[in-house]
């Protein structure tokens, strides 16, 4: 029990210096590409979505034929 209370005394102030006072609008190159890689798979999902509510709509809205045989 002791180790473990030594060892998160260790890291809970440790992760207060991964905080930086940087401002947020400095984004840099890395995070346009994340936001670009973001936006191509929102987009990679949105149109097979796309597809399938057209075709539900077109299936919905289709009318139906009924096979009459004559004897």
């Amino acid at each position: 029990m002791k180790a473990l209370t030594t060892i998160m005394g260790i890291i809970a102030p440790a992760t207060a210096f991964a905080a930086s006072n940087a401002p947020a609008e400095d984004g840099g190159i890395f995070v346009w590409i994340f936001l670009g890689f973001f936006a191509v798979i929102v987009v990679g999902q949105l149109i097979p979505a796309a597809v399938l509510m057209t075709g539900l709509i077109k299936g919905l809205t289709a009318k139906t034929e009924v096979k009459t045989e004559v004897k």
